[in-house]
């Protein structure tokens, strides 16, 4: 049996090493049309700014010792142009020499991956507005560092890509700005999560430009000039378009291979394409949603690695089966760390469910134990049946040990309620005995229990504000002339009790405290005297960071200024 691969990275010299190990005798022949065939993608901007130094680093596999390993027939710069899905050959460039040739084959998979997002904007082409997606395009961002010495640079997008480059160009003293047409970075988030994310970015000195639509690109002198609707350009030494990818798919298109979302190949659970004998894996294929059930595009490279298996089993006679992507990731934001898993609440509502969510504020480890930081954490679940459906986590240390224990939980079916029942490694360097994640679970218990009842941001212009309802602060009286809602009362918690002839009988109370948890003891102790109590979900310190962030974006968006 022959099989020809295109292209390597993840999905490509995944499946190649995986036939190699199901079946001895097969012939393998990889076509990569760059110069690498499995190198590291996510670790390119940390090789821009100096993270790492060793260019050899990048690049996993090589040629020689893929052979060696493997004998697997790996061809770099060799471009395939055509795919002829009668004769069952593909034609083939080498891209060095100018040959052309066909290659048969009896199985063919196919991982060109995806291409950066080029929109056509005047001045795409300029040699100070960059891509970075191979391991090429690092080296020539690298070089251009390294030879012209540029003082700032404009990063269009704010993505995986968008946000690991600011901070490495920041860590070289680069100024940096990103423009990004939504009013929030990470779009896998929640706007109300990634305030935490923007704060960090301002924090270390990133500018960043939300609500911004970038129309073209400009020469001016030895920088360039980013040109923005109905604004006056950003000036730079450097661009780089970080704006997304688009699924590499001509190949597959002029074949006659089926195609579905942005162009991307179909496949089925197999990996299997519309064609016989023709299969397709990681960042150019349709895949479903592991939570929605929608059609998606995920590029992520664990996906790609698992497609990659599922394909070469098949090949191989076996049965595999791609169960969906979920969409787990984690990102480093200088100090702090960022993860979801899952879907959020924003395309959970636009996929037609009707969720729900709890928003915690807990330690990363026992309180009593030194160094311990806050993270933050919201997990969203459905509504009446408690299917849980995503989450997001942003804070500083173990932020990636709970995602991917909501992960897995998300992958086997649990309920949000059955959080509370996981039982998680603890010691105080590393834990709580009530593990975040067990305390989300105890709090949709308590939803479901109907001894929680919520409320949101959202909720608070909604309040009526004719005295029909009763706001409360229970805060200290310290916390809460630090800062505090108009119109909210304060009595502490501890003070509640001898103070209850201070909050009127017969209204609603709308309580908060500074992370939920006191807000919610306040609550129980007022539905104990028959009050009707809601805790406002995430405490005063989610509201002061969600509506910093809010001011500072349509404060800039208003007066055309970075943030």
């Amino acid at each position: 049996m022959k099989i020809v691969i295109v292209g390597g990275v993840a999905g490509g010299a995944t499946a190649a090493a995986r036939v190699r190990r199901l079946d001895e005798q097969a012939e393998i022949v990889v076509f990569e049309r760059s110069g690498y065939i499995s190198y590291a993608n996510c670790g390119l901007p940390y090789y821009i700014g100096d993270v790492i130094t060793d260019r050899s680093a990048l690049t996993l596999q090589t040629p020689e010792s893929f052979f060696s390993r493997f004998r697997v027939n790996m061809k770099v710069r060799h471009e395939v142009t055509a795919i002829s899905p009668g004769k069952k050959s593909v034609s083939v460039k080498n891209l060095e020499t100018g040959e052309t040739f066909e290659e048969s084959y009896d199985k063919l998979v196919l991982s060109p991956g995806a291409k950066p997002t080029q929109p056509r904007l005047p001045g795409v082409g300029l040699d100070r507005v960059f891509t970075l997606r191979t391991v090429d395009d690092t080296f020539r961002i690298k070089e251009h560092i390294n030879a012209r010495h540029p003082k700032s640079a404009v990063l269009a997008g704010g993505g995986f890509i968008g946000l690991e480059l600011a901070e490495n160009l920041r860590e070289l003293g680069l100024e940096v700005t990103i423009v990004q047409r939504p009013k929030q970075l990470m779009n896998p988030f929640d706007p109300d999560m990634a305030a935490f994310i923007h704060s960090e970015m301002r924090k270390h000195g990133v500018k960043l430009a939300l609500g911004r639509t970038v129309e073209g690109f400009v020469e001016n002198g030895s920088g360039v000039d980013v040109l923005l609707k109905d604004e006056a350009p950003l000036r730079a030494d450097m661009v780089v378009l970080a704006i997304g990818v688009t699924p590499d798919t001509v190949l597959a298109k002029e074949a006659g291979l089926e195609l579905g979302v942005k162009g991307s190949v179909v496949v089925n659970d197999r990996m299997e394409t519309s064609i016989p004998d023709i299969y397709a894996v990681g960042d150019a294929v349709q895949v479903k949603h592991s939570v929605t059930g929608q059609n998606a595009l995920i590029s992520l490279a664990g996906p790609a690695n698992r497609q990659g298996r599922v394909a070469a089993d098949n090949i191989c006679g076996g049965d595999s089966r791609y169960p969906g992507s979920q969409g787990s990731s984690v990102i480093k934001v200088f100090d702090m760390t960022a993860a979801v898993t899952g879907v959020n609440e924003t395309n959970a509502k636009k996929a037609g469910l009707d969720v729900d969510k709890v928003i915690l504020s807990p330690m990363s480890h026992a309180s009593y134990y030194p160094g311990g930081k806050l993270m933050t954490m919201k997990v969203v679940f459905e509504k009446e049946t408690y299917r849980l459906l995503g989450a997001q986590i942003v804070g500083y240390e173990g932020v990636d040990k709970r995602i991917d224990v909501l992960a897995t939980a998300i992958h086997t079916g649990l309920k949000a309620t059955e959080l509370k029942d996981l039982d998680l490694a603890y010691a105080p360097p590393y834990s709580s005995a009530k593990d975040p994640v067990n305390m989300a679970g105890f709090m949709v218990d308590n939803i479901e229990q109907g001894i929680l009842k919520q409320w949101f941001l959202g909720d608070l212009d909604r309040l009526p504000q004719d005295g029909s309802v009763t706001l409360l602060d229970v805060r200290t009286a310290a916390e809460y002339g630090g800062g505090h809602i108009d119109g909210f009362k304060n009595i502490p918690v501890d003070e509640l009790r001898e103070r209850l002839d201070e909050v009127e009988r017969g209204k609603p109370v709308y309580v908060i405290c500074q992370s939920g948890l006191r807000s919610y003891i306040a609550c129980r102790v007022l539905s104990g005297y028959g009050y009707e109590a809601y805790n406002f979900a995430g405490g005063f310190r989610f509201y002061a960071a969600v509506t910093h962030d809010r001011c500072l974006v349509e404060a800039a968006s208003a007066c055309g200024m970075d943030q």
